[in-house]
């Protein structure tokens, strides 16, 4: 049922129209002021506001001038009976959806409430996918050359026709939203959305309220009932990243999403459905995550119907090349910059380099190399990362370097030349601030901002 306010300082007038709106099966309130008026409109949910122009205190302008930066206030329809170009104008400018003169025709105007109850919902929603709405690179961007690739392609042309949900892994940079994206490009879903939410990005709090919305007044400051992106993704896909991060309570809602389709906003007692298919990504080990009782074996198993591992790019090496030959491409149009490949010692060094930030950390050199290059060709000295012979794999040889040695190596190599700061070390490694985080615990490092040692 659609819900109106209408906001009109005349008392037979308010009464007439609610009783005409309520025989048409609008639910209907009114207030006789503007104060009234924002009062209703904060501790309740309308679709529609009618509203008069000239009244006492806050006059119709002015309350259309306070609603207009709220992006979820209900579609106003102008009703007065003292109506003037300026007004209509100045009406129109301060974001009414129409105007109408007294007397009114009460088909017409209940034409135009359903015309306004639709276009408010419209605009919420679109207001929804500019904020949430993730399309980024086509297939034509999935660079394929090796046979792992390969393989994984032709697994998602299989896969992608169904709706069962898929489980992504694989290390920080390798191309996990790629891959879902490709998946939802290729399903039946592709003329719906594509949502994406990186869980370890969000306080534990806002989780929730984010995933599945809330209803208003369900907390503080919750001055408008908002839409999660379930239901942005009716009908389309959500990509759900870091999936390991998610809080553990949280974990038993999503676990009875995924079976039934159903959910609450926070705060609501009515369950909802909608029809969205799960791709969920990690690049952590959830069988360990699950042994330490942080995550729940059987929303594990109810997520890892399909399982793509991406490998990591030093384990795909023939992939380097046309890598970085499309990122070349790519930054060569964006930067208007005339290179038309690589020296045979730059791309040496790129095809023997270890890419602990994998794909990722390859497009940041390639971009970097791009913005300093000043000839025809990149060459070794532009790019940021050191020659093979600079790694612990060439100075101590195979057998005294372990792979995390050499990672190690290379993150405090990086550190130093950020100067300590880690926001603009994981930028060069190209992977997330947390990931490294995570890598400088796990090495038992840590390294404060300005120095440039790790100990």
């Amino acid at each position: 049922m659609i819900r109106i306010l209408v906001v009109d300082d005349e008392e037979p007038f308010r009464r007439l129209l609610k009783k005409e709106l309520a025989r048409k099966g609008f639910h209907t309130e009114v207030a006789a002021d503007g104060e009234t008026a924002l009062g209703l409109l904060k501790d309740n949910v309308y679709d529609v506001v009618l509203l008069d122009i000239v009244m006492p205190g806050i006059d119709g302008i002015s309350l259309l001038k306070q609603m207009k930066p709220d992006s979820s206030a209900p579609a106003v329809i102008v009703l007065t009976g003292k109506a003037t170009v300026e007004t209509a104008v100045e009406a129109m400018k301060n974001g009414a959806y129409d105007y109408l003169t007294k007397p009114y025709k009460l088909d017409e105007l209940v034409i135009i409430i359903n015309r306004a109850y639709e276009y408010g919902s419209l605009r919420i929603k679109n207001k929804q996918l500019q904020q949430e709405l993730i399309r980024k690179e086509l297939p034509e961007g999935f660079v394929v050359k090796s046979g792992q690739l390969k393989d994984i392609l032709e697994l998602i042309k299989k896969i992608a026709p169904t709706d069962s949900p898929v489980f992504v892994q694989g290390e920080s940079g390798t191309g996990k939203e790629l891959i879902a994206n490709t998946i939802w490009h290729y399903s039946k879903r592709k003329e719906h959305p594509f949502i994406a939410l990186n869980c370890a990005t969000l306080a534990e709090n806002l989780i929730e309220s984010e995933l599945f919305g809330h209803e208003k007044g369900s907390f503080t400051n919750a001055y408008q009932t908002k839409y999660g992106i379930v239901e942005v993704a009716d009908k389309g896909t959500l990509f759900l990243d870091e999936i390991g991060e998610m809080p553990l309570a949280l974990q038993a809602k999503l676990l009875r999403f995924l079976d039934s389709g159903e959910f609450r906003r926070i705060g609501g007692n009515k369950n909802l459905k909608v029809d969205v298919r799960i791709i969920a990504a990690t690049n952590r080990d959830m069988t360990e995550i699950v042994k330490t009782g942080n995550f729940r074996n059987d929303l594990y198993f109810r997520l890892n119907v399909i399982n793509i591992t991406i490998p990591p790019l030093r384990e795909r090496r023939e992939d380097i090349q046309d890598l970085a030959h499309f990122f070349l491409g790519k930054y060569r149009q964006k930067l208007s910059k005339p290179i038309d490949g690589f020296e045979p010692g730059a791309m040496g060094i790129l095809n023997k380099y270890h890419w602990p930030g994998n794909v990722r950390e390859l497009e940041n050199v390639v971009e970097r190399a791009v913005i300093i290059c000043d000839t025809g060709k990149i060459k070794a000295e532009d790019l940021s990362i050191s020659a093979p012979a600079a790694s612990p794999l060439h100075e101590g040889g195979a057998a005294s370097a372990s792979l995390e040695g050499i990672e190690k190596e290379h993150i405090l190599k990086i550190l130093n030349e950020a100067n300590g700061n880690q926001s603009l070390a994981s930028q060069m490694l190209g992977i997330d601030r947390k990931t490294l985080y995570l890598k400088l615990k796990k090495y038992g490092l840590t390294h404060s901002s300005g120095s440039s040692n790790a100990l």
